[in-house]
């Protein structure tokens, strides 16, 4: 197989563009992670309602209001007698 000026220059480009490629991933990793809590949910971003993210001061404050609901007595059932349900007909 001869080799003529262009197969160097073939390498060469093809070596660059490998360790350009390389480079790319930790520059994506730590942009993604600031940059994905501005994306739009209608965009595939976060929900409204989604958490803090940890290490936050609102991710503290989170947690705190977690626990103290966690902590709370359960409400009351509601007694199964005064239900709707006993109303219902029975499926066939």
């Amino acid at each position: 197989m001869p080799t003529g000026p262009r197969h160097p220059a073939v390498l060469l480009a093809v070596a660059l563009l490998a360790c350009g490629l390389t480079g790319c991933g930790t520059i994506n990793e730590k942009l993604a992670t600031g940059a994905s809590d501005y994306i739009p949910q209608w965009l595939g971003g976060l929900p409204a309602d989604a958490p803090p993210r940890p290490g936050t001061a609102k991710y503290d404050e989170f947690m705190k209001e977690r626990e103290r609901k966690r902590l709370e007595p359960a409400p009351p059932k509601d007694d199964p007698a005064n239900s709707n349900a006993s109303s219902l007909d029975p499926v066939h």
